[in-house]
């Protein structure tokens, strides 16, 4: 009997032994787990600001010159000479095409000629009616024969008008044999060589001349484009709005923008039945020739808009095609906002919805943060980022 309590006491003992051992091993443990976890990480975060902005609005354009001018024979006959090439600048006035003038010439001669007769008519008519005049005061002859002379006399004076117009109209048709430019521009293609037979009936003209002083970029806006175009506008009518527009700029093909501003100018009265768009002009000042007839470009049309919040774009995620910031709250946990995007200004996005001025979001490292996330904020100074980024 006493061996066997000897023997339960010490497998108690031992039991006992072993629960403080393992008790102690679980403190142990569960210490080293807690000492191991990750502290928060530490992300820089932003204070949002909200500034005035200027975007623009692109639309493609067509430029033409500020005339594009058909040159047309207005005589027939052979083309004798060219003296322009394409695409040559020349001046108001200046001799362009020569057409074989000699039939034209031989029209004159013929009309002066005509003249001469007439007006030699003319004198022998007077002669008589001053022979006669006195006749007939004296009694010495009819006042018929005098009525008869003063008739032939104005039918000579009437012939010699006649003959004056047909020299006249002669001349003008020769002068039309030489062509020069109206305008000062540059000479587009011609179709025509020397030697070919030009009509003033005819289809083609010898060359178009494009005046590029000025040019103009036509353009064309949706329903949808010109409701934003108005409402962002000073003014009740279109007219007094289109007044109310700050000098706007042109894009060229290669992207870099034309030197000048130009001014919106004039807009049709309704929008196309087929293609539903209205079309705009604007006109662009081109001193230097860089504009010409048929090119293309965009105008810009900038928009002013006040207190628009800013976000940077690196800031940002996308997530099923919508745009996200992750804002940092009271609790230092992050969550992610949908922003409604109105538009870009350089490294920025113009946000209308989903962030407020002052709110703070994670400026870098989003890549590593989920929803709800802490961490541990490091202020960044607002004014000093987006400096930088401008």
């Amino acid at each position: 009997m006493e061996a066997l309590l000897k023997t339960r006491t010490l497998s108690t003992f031992i039991l006992a032994i072993t629960t403080l051992v393992f008790f102690d091993s679980c403190s142990s443990s569960s210490a080293e787990g807690v000492a191991a976890a990750p502290p928060p990480p530490e992300l820089p975060v932003l204070a949002v600001k909200s500034e005035a902005v200027t975007t623009y609005s692109e639309f493609n354009s067509a430029i033409q010159g500020k005339r594009d001018i058909e040159i047309r024979p207005k005589v027939d006959g052979y083309l004798e000479a060219i003296y322009v090439d394409e695409g040559a600048f020349v001046k108001r006035g200046q001799v362009l095409f020569k057409i074989d003038h000699r039939t034209y010439q031989a029209q004159l001669n013929t009309a002066l000629a005509q003249l001469a007769s007439s007006k030699a008519a003319l004198e022998s008519a007077s002669i008589n009616v001053s022979k006669l005049s006195p006749l007939v005061k004296n009694g010495v002859v009819s006042d018929v024969q005098l009525r008869t002379a003063n008739a032939a006399y104005n039918m000579a004076k009437a012939n010699v008008l006649q003959a004056q117009a047909q020299v006249q109209a002669a001349k003008i048709n020769l002068s039309y044999t030489t062509i020069t430019a109206p305008a000062a521009g540059y000479i587009g293609s011609i179709p025509f060589k020397t030697g070919s037979l030009v009509s003033s009936a005819g289809l083609d003209a010898l060359t178009v001349l494009s005046e590029t002083k000025e040019v103009h970029a036509y353009f064309s806006m949706s329903e949808v484009d010109l409701i934003d175009f108005r409402n962002g506008l000073q003014g009740g009518s279109l007219a007094e709005k289109i007044k109310s527009l700050p000098q706007i700029e042109l894009v060229l093909p290669d992207e870099t923008i034309y030197p000048l501003k130009g001014r919106v100018e004039l807009v049709e009265g309704q929008f196309g039945k087929t293609t539903g768009t209205i079309n705009f002009r604007a006109s662009f000042p081109n001193p230097d020739g860089l504009l010409r007839s048929g090119s293309t470009g965009k105008v810009r049309i900038p928009k002013v808009q006040a207190n628009t919040i800013l976000v940077p774009q690196e800031a940002t995620f996308e997530l099923q095609d919508k745009v996200f910031a992750y804002a940092v709250n009271d609790s230092s946990k992050v969550v992610g906002k949908p922003l409604t995007i109105a538009g870009t200004d350089g490294k920025f996005y113009l946000v209308s919805k989903g962030l407020a001025e002052g709110e703070k979001i994670v400026f870098s490292g989003i890549d590593r943060l989920q929803e709800g996330a802490v961490i541990k904020p490091k202020a960044l100074n607002s004014d000093d980022i987006y400096k930088e980024l401008k």
